[in-house]
Parts: C-alpha cells; structure tokens; sequence
C-alpha cells in the first residue's frame, strides 16, 4: 500500500485558504432582519413607526453584514430608541423565512423577546434614529391593525412562543414545522 496523501488543508494552507475562499463567494447570501418585542408593565408590545415604509414595525432592523442576529437587534434597538439591553435579557421567540418576493431576495427575519420595561427605562427612551417618526406602546389587537400581515404573522408566533417556551419557525408567516394553514 502506498502513502497515503496528507489532505489540502495540512499540505498547503494557502491553497486550502484560497479553494475556501472561492467556495464562499459563490454561495448564496441571505438578508437578515432582528427585531425585539419589548412590553411595558402592562403587556402592551412597544412598536415604532419608521418614516420610510407604511404602517408601525417592532423595534430592530437589518442585521449588517458579519453581524449575529441578536447582536444586530440590540444595536437597532440602541439607535433608534437609545435604549441599552444586554444580550442575556433576550430570548429567541421566532425566525421566519421569507421567500423571495417583489424585487427582494429571501430573507430570515428573527424576532426576540426582550425584558418587560421599567417606568425608568420607558421615561428614557427617546428616537435616536432619523428612520423613525414616533414609538408608542400598543395592545396586541392594536399592534395587529397597525402592523403588516407578514410581521403580524411573526408576531403573533413570538407571542405564542413567549408563553409556550418554545421558539416558532415559520415559512413566510406559517409553521414550517406542521406545513401551510389554510
């Protein structure tokens, strides 16, 4: 039996560095939306309404390129609120994905639940972000008129998933796991 030949990546490195390389960039690339579903004391969910797009939204955003998803929520929750929330005060509650639509490419959209907000911390939130007009803390049902189907959808598994303790995934608004509702 003859040697046996060292794989690329223990002969040559750099040869293995540049065949990873021109793999990765023809990979297909995803977008990535993180938002946070914050409430008040009295369980009303925090919405934002952006000057950019119709209709409220939760705070967050896209995520930037090389950025977690949770991190990425935390930073859009800073900028657009000046709010500071710490990575352990957020919980996974669902991740759908969005099939391409209109002229957008295929999306994972991650929303986490975030802490119940104190009276101090509301009184301090204040719009940071030149993307959004005005926040206010609505009811579900009001939350559900002011915001899309497609992100009520989202939300209303998040919501779901908060009180099961179990994250939702979903295939553009519907479980992925149980197959599309009628």
């Amino acid at each position: 039996m003859g040697a046996v030949e060292k794989p690329l990546y223990e002969r040559d490195p750099d040869a293995y560095a540049a065949h990873i390389a021109e793999g990765n960039a023809k990979l297909p690339r995803k977008l990535v939306s993180a938002d946070v579903l914050l409430f008040d004391q009295q369980g009303r969910v925090l919405l934002v309404d952006p000057n950019y797009k119709p209709g409220w939204d939760l705070p967050g955003g896209n995520v930037e390129a090389n950025e977690p998803p949770a991190t990425g929520a935390l930073r859009e929750v800073r900028e657009e609120l000046g709010l500071e929330l710490s990575a352990d005060e957020l919980e996974l509650l669902c991740v759908d994905w969005v099939s391409p639509h209109s002229r957008w490419d295929d999306w994972l959209k991650f929303i986490f639940g975030g802490p119940q907000l104190t009276e101090s911390q509301i009184a301090r939130l204040q719009i940071g972000d030149d993307e959004v007009a005005a926040f206010e803390f609505c009811s579900p049902s009001l939350a559900e008129q002011r915001i899309g189907n497609a992100l009520w959808a989202r939300v209303d598994a998040a919501l779901r998933a908060r009180q099961m303790g179990r994250a939702a995934y979903l295939h553009d608004g519907n479980s992925a796991l149980s197959g599309p509702t009628a």
